[in-house]
């Protein structure tokens, strides 16, 4: 059944890595956590399930537009899809309820705090439910980059639902995150699926920030005709910046939530749809877009989390073609988030978390080691140096800081691996606060020895610690710092460790990566041919492009080439209601370039 389903319904042979044993254990009724990256297909792991099980499923989401795009493309594909959300009015969500109600619905898409009314919960306990899902699950976690309070009261749903399979899935969560949301929302039981963190294609680098607006020209200029994001920290610098680029004469359209719907809908669908379009964008751009030859994602202001980073960096190359990630870093960036934090009216805990995710940025942003190796390390994965980023193509010149780290890794155990890293620095530089003194950590033989630097440079290497896996700065106490196998080598002196040395050399580190594979000539014009007849369907139905079909579809068209409806329908996600709804249409452009 669940084959059937994946090839008439979604057009796939075959699941993508990680996908089956996810659904079978969605199917097997087991309370699961699926936890994978961006462009694995997290959405079938649910939408299988629920048209095997049958009868009405529901999903919850915290972003409308994401809710809004996976029901068109639901839609697209022959299933009853539905979403009740504020951005519709009354009359159209009473209308969807009636549907609901009499059966004829399949998923319904709700947001959590719709969803966990009392009025909504009782209109559901009278239905009989397949399985609820729930999307972006890190929300749930304190701890989590987007931890969200409506997403706490999703817990009751394993006592209000106790016989409905409950899969929660997420892109970006380490294991204390993972640990937190199986505790909040399975009651500490769940099957955890992860797979790899790992996007190979992906080459990551770090430039130092000097003239923003320069080099972010120069480096989407040397990449001309490719799509691409330019993240910005706010409204005003994505306006800059766009207006900049297109002055320049580099299509460039900003987005962001200061536009009007229609202007951001306008701009999305755009970059959608045609080839070599820059989006200058906010955070506010990324989630759930569907555009698989993103070619780059440039940070021009760093970003606040590594799982934000990881998230944001994983729209590039979704097609598995090589695609580039570059982020410009400077300290006055991170103060600017620091900032913010300090601004931030959420609880001292809540803040100190963030802290600490943040300390994981700048840590990463200052690494001497391969920036994968730490991506990965921060999420768990050990990883061997991988030859694909700035550090291992052209490392940097370092000097060996083996003493210091090997003091400040002294004090770490002296103090029972109990503290974070702004309360070892203050030990090693002799602050006489009133907790050390309290503590008697004034009289420990190490206090005061590093004096002869400022604090700063003590946390800057503490950071470099926990980046290099020397040490382990816990979330769940508040970023206290434990020593690992490593850190111990590095204290027994049987491993060095070194920094980056303070002169900096200039260098052209991030060359442009080689392209992929590249059409012919007559598959090009034919792919041209398709993407604009993809865009008038999509334009008919009020849907973004890739809803009708993916990039990697019409890539697969062009160059199979399929002459009639049977070959149509062995193209991967050409699903049996896309080629009754599309086929006609894609095969008269296919015939005529035969």
């Amino acid at each position: 059944m669940k084959r059937t389903r994946l090839a008439e319904v979604f057009g796939f042979d075959r699941f993508r890595p990680g996908q089956q044993d996810v659904v079978d254990a969605v199917l097997a009724g087991v309370p699961t956590l699926a936890v994978m990256p961006t462009g694995a297909g997290k959405s079938l792991c649910y939408q299988l399930p629920a048209l095997v099980f049958g009868g009405l499923s529901i999903v919850i989401s915290p972003l409308i537009a994401l809710m809004d795009d996976q029901v068109n493309a639901l839609k697209l594909q022959g299933v009853a899809a539905e979403a009740i959300h504020s951005g519709k009015s009354r009359d159209d969500n009473v209308a969807i309820w009636r549907r609901v109600a009499a059966g004829e619905i399949s998923l319904l898409y709700l947001a959590p705090e719709r969803l966990m009314t009392e009025r909504m919960l009782a209109a559901l306990s009278r239905l009989t439910l397949g399985l609820v899902a729930v999307d972006e699950a890190h929300c749930i976690s304190q701890w989590g980059h987007s931890f969200r309070n409506e997403y706490l009261g999703l817990g009751r749903l394993r006592e209000i639902f106790p016989d409905v399979p409950l899969v929660a899935l997420t892109a970006t969560a380490d294991k204390a995150t993972r640990d937190d949301i199986v505790e909040r929302l399975f009651g500490g039981q769940a099957r955890v699926f992860v797979s790899g963190f790992d996007r190979p294609n992906i080459f990551i680098g770090v430039e130092d920030k000097k003239d923003p607006a320069r080099q972010i020209e120069s480096f989407v200029r040397a990449r001309e005709g490719l799509s691409g994001i330019v993240y910005r920290i706010s409204r005003k610098k994505v306006d800059e910046t766009a207006e900049r680029l297109s002055a320049a004469g580099i299509r460039a359209l900003p987005y962001h939530a200061g536009l009007t719907p229609e202007v951001r809908g306008a701009n999305q669908e755009v970059f959608l749809a045609e080839d070599g379009v820059v989006m200058v964008a906010t955070v506010a751009f990324g989630m759930g877009i569907d555009k698989s030859d993103v070619r780059y994602v440039l940070h021009a202001d760093s970003p606040g989390t590594l799982e934000a980073y990881y998230q944001e960096i994983g729209r590039a190359g979704r097609d598995g073609q090589p695609a580039e990630a570059l982020l410009l870093y400077s300290a006055g960036d991170i103060a600017t988030r620091r900032r913010f934090l300090d601004e931030e009216p959420s609880a001292p805990e809540r803040k100190m978390v963030e802290a600490r995710r943040l300390d994981a940025m700048v840590g990463f942003c200052e690494a001497v080691t391969c920036r994968r190796a730490v991506l990965l390390g921060y999420f768990g994965e050990r990883a061997k140096p991988c030859g694909a980023c700035d550090v291992c193509r052209d490392p940097p010149k370092v000097v060996d800081a083996s003493r210091d780290a090997q003091l400040v890794l002294r004090i770490v155990r002296a103090t029972g691996e109990r503290y974070g890293a702004a309360y070892v620095a203050g030990i090693v530089t002799g602050q006489r606060t009133d907790p050390v003194t309290a503590r008697g950590h004034d009289r420990l033989a190490d206090f005061g020895t590093g004096a002869d630097k400022p604090a700063t440079e003590w946390r800057a290497l503490l950071r470099q610690l926990v980046a290099t896996n020397a040490l382990h700065a816990d979330p769940q106490r508040y970023g206290a710092l434990t020593l690992t196998e490593a850190g111990l080598a590095v204290l027994a002196g049987t491993k060095a460790f070194t920094l980056r040395a303070p002169a900096k050399r200039e260098r052209n580190r991030f060359a442009r990566s080689e392209r992929g594979a590249e059409l012919a000539p007559a598959e090009s014009a034919l792919l041209g041919k398709l993407k604009a007849l993809r865009r008038e369907l999509a334009a008919d139905r009020g849907v973004p492009a890739y809803v009708v079909f993916a990039d990697k579809t019409l890539e697969e068209m062009a160059v199979e080439h399929p002459r009639n409806r049977t070959e149509l329908a062995g193209i991967k996600g050409v699903g049996a209601a896309k080629l009754e709804a599309f086929g006609t249409a894609f095969l008269k452009i296919l015939k005529e370039f035969s």
